[in-house]
């Protein structure tokens, strides 16, 4: 695989990434960004592949309880299964740690069993469901201890 590395971006990065991930059906738009990331601590984290953006991750402070909450991420197809996401989770780790963060919360679908599955593999615990009127659609509250 060809070297790829991960830097800070921006949203208009995120919003052009998110419109090629097939299992966003709306992809939120830069207002939706704006209105979570202003005025709070957060990180917009960019995998690039020779100079393409290939992936992304963002997350911001919610709670005042020592959490960081990792909000959306997304890899391109083709980059998937080869160390992307765990690329972009580690950046956002270590970057949560250096801040003074002891704990990453998030949450998934249960319709989207890859995030599900990576999120398990990579140190975090279920600590909650919100039940939804399809069961595809549940919400999976996940958090990591840093």
């Amino acid at each position: 695989m060809t070297e790829v590395t991960v830097k800070k971006g921006s949203i208009v990065d995120v919003v052009k990434l998110s419109m090629q991930i097939p299992e966003f059906h709306q992809p939120h738009q830069e207002n939706e960004y704006r209105l979570r990331l202003e005025d709070t601590p957060h990180l917009i984290a960019i995998a690039f592949s020779k100079n393409a953006a290939v992936g992304f991750k963002v997350g911001y402070q919610r709670e005042n309880d020592g959490s960081f909450y990792s909000w959306m991420g997304g890899i391109l197809p083709d980059f998937r299964r080869k160390g992307v996401a765990r690329l972009l989770a580690d950046y956002q780790e270590n970057w949560a740690r250096q801040q003074g963060y002891h704990t990453i919360k998030m949450k998934t679908r249960n319709r989207l069993k890859p995030m599900l599955y990576f999120a398990l593999g990579n140190g975090f615990n279920i600590v909650k469901v919100d039940q939804r009127e399809s069961v595809e659609e549940n919400r999976i509250h996940l958090e990591k201890q840093l």
